[in-house]
């Protein structure tokens, strides 16, 4: 007599439970009909009928640790585009990472309803200097489909032997056919911070993305600018376009930078240690000098969590365009097999109370697009809003909108956008024009503010500091 299936697999159904719950067979046994601790006993059922079937009627053999590490990661990519389960190798990849060594092509990438999403390239990398943007979304990988393939398994066949090469496929908004373009795979050895004076007095800081020694680094770049101008800075601009993040601590660090005390940001999520808060210790590294952050739409996480910092305790001004909107807090667990869990606990906050997730920062001054081609592409990037299985946040913060409005001007020899500033090379004010607004700024010069549709030459407030420390803007 031939059992159903459903038979067949309660002998392996039953010990899957006691491995699970840590009961004796006997006990599990007893307890069948059950459900206690919130299991889910009738999806454990299912998952075992499936599991079964699967071994003995795929076409091809399947090995148990192959379909045991498709379900956990299938499991835990339901949850969230950021939540993942990551083998011992790519534990290994993503330590190197923020480590600021790490073999591959340079680029920040988010699973996209089944593809990739190019959140930011990373300066100096093969993918920078490909001219590879914010927004565009990888089809193909060698000519393979990137569909259906999986963040982490997409991400594998990007990286490879140093000197190798891969091609990619891009569709780009507004472009009407697809881009191949071929990398070369290099070690990345990410310089996170680079610093020059663009003017005397007035400094540029770019931060790339935060690894382990940004926060130093920071506050040793801004004390050898104060040293090549002679004295102390009359005001600078940090340059946080196309920072996808990275380290927690380094960000808060690199606010701390700039901060004498305050609240720097907070976490909260359903666990106790969930619940953080972060404040800073200071001493400000500029002594109160005018500061503007610079960030767009491939500003990501750590980025925007010193830009909230800066924008809600009135020591910076932001300008750019709203950026990407990841608020969430990733913590690595690791687990027996070498590998670890990367899961989402909490949410972050800025110190007024708003929440990146979704949101992302409003800029004080926001530069947008006088041409309309120009301002449909920027709403085309992608946004964490956009990514498939995004958690939600509360929106009390979402009416936000910028205090001022520059309009960026098209030339007539370029009537599409312009490309990305190259930020592996030195600032070039000539082509840069949101860093050459910013600095116009910073000098307390008048610059084209849009007012109902109308171009008004303004001085735009930078934040103050009085004499009774407080700082306020305007």
């Amino acid at each position: 007599m031939v059992l159903p299936r459903f038979l067949q697999v309660l002998p392996r159904l039953s010990l899957l439970l006691a491995l699970l719950t840590g009961v004796g067979w006997s006990s599990m046994t007893l307890a069948a009909d059950k459900v206690e601790n919130g299991i889910p006993l009738r999806q454990i059922q299912t998952f075992s009928e499936v599991f079964s079937l699967i071994k003995s009627d795929y076409v091809d053999r399947a090995s148990d640790k192959k379909l045991m590490e498709g379900a956990i990661s299938g499991m835990v990519s339901a949850l969230d585009p950021h939540s993942a389960y990551l083998t011992p190798k790519e534990l290994k990849e993503m330590q190197s990472f923020t480590d600021g060594k790490f073999g591959g092509v340079g680029l920040e990438v988010a699973a996209d309803h089944g593809v990739l999403r190019v959140i930011a390239p990373i300066d100096g990398t093969p993918a920078a200097k490909a001219g590879i943007q914010s927004g565009d979304l990888i089809v193909k990988i060698d000519g393979k489909a990137v569909q259906g393939l999986g963040l982490s398994a997409a991400v594998d066949r990007m990286r490879g032997k140093v000197g190798t090469t891969v091609d990619l496929t891009l569709l780009r908004p507004h472009e009407a056919k697809p881009i191949t373009v071929k990398l070369t795979r290099a070690i990345i050895k990410v310089q996170s911070v680079r610093a020059s004076l663009l003017a005397p007095g007035y400094g540029y800081l770019r931060i790339s993305q935060f690894q382990d020694n940004t926060g130093v680094e920071t506050r040793r770049a801004v004390e050898r600018l104060e040293r090549e101008s002679g004295g102390r800075l009359k005001g600078l601009i940090l340059d946080l376009r196309n920072n996808p993040g990275g380290v927690l601590g380094a960000g808060v660090e690199t606010a701390d930078t700039f901060l004498d005390r305050g609240l720097i940001v907070y976490t909260k999520g359903r666990a106790a240690n969930s619940d953080m808060r972060f404040t800073a210790h200071g001493p400000d590294a500029l002594h109160g000098a005018p500061l503007i952050v610079l960030i767009n739409g491939g500003s990501a996480s750590a980025a925007e969590i010193v830009t909230g910092a800066l924008k809600d305790d009135g020591r910076a001004l932001v300008m750019g365009s709203r950026s990407f909107g990841k608020g969430s807090v990733q913590t690595v667990i690791p687990l027996d097999d070498g590998g670890a869990l990367k899961l989402t606990t909490a949410l972050y906050y800025t110190p007024l109370g708003c929440s990146i997730q979704g949101e992302g920062i409003v800029p004080n001054v926001a530069i947008r697009p006088a041409n309309a081609e120009q301002e449909a592409l920027d709403q085309d990037l992608l946004r964490e809003s956009e990514l498939q299985g995004v958690l939600k946040a509360p929106a009390q913060c979402r009416a936000q909108k910028p205090q001022y409005t520059i309009l960026e001007p098209t030339p007539p020899e370029a009537p599409k956008k312009e490309q990305a500033p190259n930020f592996s090379d030195k600032p070039d004010l000539k082509t840069d024009f949101t860093l050459r607004e910013a600095l116009e700024i910073l000098q307390g010069k008048a610059v084209p503010v849009d007012v109902d549709g109308k171009t008004i030459p303004m001085v735009i407030p930078l934040p103050s500091v009085p004499s009774g420390g407080v700082r306020k803007l305007g």
